[in-house]
């Protein structure tokens, strides 16, 4: 159910399995709303040449931005610009000629268990019609109606806004520019080339109005006309989602966007997404367990590794910290140098940044508007940290 990348990928998966797959999609043709992705270079590995027709740009280096400060990170492997209006048609042509049927304007109402399986129950061009399966996947978005009918609860999701505008001169195509505003979002925005003349300026905020008003503002600080306009509203990951319900004696499954299968930390859902619909293509043609569905949930799930990041100040005193046993068994310690505090142990994990002359003690005694960037210190006293 659903014409989504993940579930198109799902039914090309299926299909090529030699399984009987019908895709039922509620619009009257793959025609999808433009919107620009950024997505890593493992794309190209699991979509093969079906990828090569989405890609529009390759990005090479990061410029990150906040408060005056800024820094740049450069890619052993280029992340790739991707255009959804061409990645959708293309995975369709890729389902069909692996077998899957497609059908237009059919709309799902519900499904309920049956002697065979499932009896699902769809709106096709006004007719009401039942279909009968073993397995039913709902691709069909964060809004799930599948999901819904099968009895998960809703998820979370937050908005997304981006405008398309003409690249700043001094803007090279090959970099992402990524600016962390914490008065405006606990995200961050992002100006993405597409090409060397135009690139997509985003936001993902907390509130739909609110964000579209501080992007505004945002263009307008940096005398950025939009072109046009993009946006959605995305999944937030709040802990994994099991993919996999009995219905009677059929199945049903989530993919992609219906499963919030993003990442934790920048809510990019179409490597994930992919990755989870090839774990469910799998689950259905094995009827049993994925191995790539046991991976990805280790890394969005609760078993994704978490890290501390402490300064050498504080990892020399670590010992005798509060349960610093506990601190260790949840969380791997990374250690940045602070002045005049080397990293002595080896065996630590190092993360090479600038010096830091503030420390948490310094802004308990003196406060965060003496210490840090307005923005930082405005998000410490918003959250009451540092008390």
């Amino acid at each position: 159910m659903g014409g989504s990348a993940a579930g198109l990928f799902t039914a090309a998966t299926v299909a090529a399995g030699g399984r009987c797959v019908r895709v039922l999609e509620s619009r009257q043709g793959f025609e999808p709303a433009a919107r620009s992705l950024i997505v890593t270079d493992q794309f190209r590995s699991q979509l093969g040449a079906v990828a090569s027709e989405s890609i529009v740009n390759e990005i090479r280096r990061f410029e990150l931005f906040t408060d005056g400060r800024s820094a740049q990170v450069s890619l052993a492997r280029p992340d790739l610009i991707i255009e959804r209006s061409r990645l959708i048609p293309a995975l369709a042509r890729s389902a069909q000629q692996a077998g899957a049927k497609l059908s237009f304007d059919t709309r799902f109402l519900g499904l309920a268990p049956n002697a065979r399986g499932l009896r699902v129950e769809v709106d096709s061009a006004g007719r009401r019609e039942e279909l009968h399966a073993e397995s039913v996947v709902g691709a069909d978005g964060a809004s799930s109606r599948v999901a819904r009918s099968a009895g998960w609860p809703p998820i979370e999701t937050v908005p997304l806004v981006q405008a398309i505008v003409r690249l700043p001169k001094d803007h090279p195509p090959d970099t992402t520019r990524v600016w962390f505003v914490p008065d405006d979002t606990p995200y961050f925005y992002w100006l993405i080339p597409e090409s060397s003349e135009r690139g997509a300026l985003g936001i993902i905020g907390e509130q739909g109005p609110d964000t579209k008003r501080c992007l505004a503002c945002f263009l307008e600080k940096r005398h950025l006309e939009p072109l046009e306009w993009q946006g959605a509203r995305i999944p937030v990951y709040r802990g994994w989602v099991p993919v996999r319900r009995r219905v009677g004696k059929g199945e049903v499954y989530l993919v992609g966007d219906a499963a919030a299968q993003v990442k934790v930390s920048t809510v990019g859902g179409i490597v994930t997404g992919l990755r989870g619909a090839l774990g469910v293509g799998q689950s259905i043609l094995q009827k049993g367990g994925s191995k790539e569905l046991t991976a990805l949930r280790r890394e969005l799930g609760p078993q994704a590794e978490l890290y501390l990041l402490i300064g050498s100040d504080q990892y020399g005193k670590l010992g005798e910290w509060r349960a610093a046993d506990e601190v260790a068994r949840l969380a791997r310690v990374a250690v940045f140098e602070r002045p005049g505090y080397k990293i002595a142990d080896r065996s630590v994990l190092k993360v090479p940044m600038p010096p830091m002359l503030d420390a948490a003690s310094d802004i308990r005694a003196h406060g965060a508007r003496q210490s840090l960037p307005p923005a930082v210190a405005n998000y410490i006293e918003r959250k009451g940290l540092y008390r």
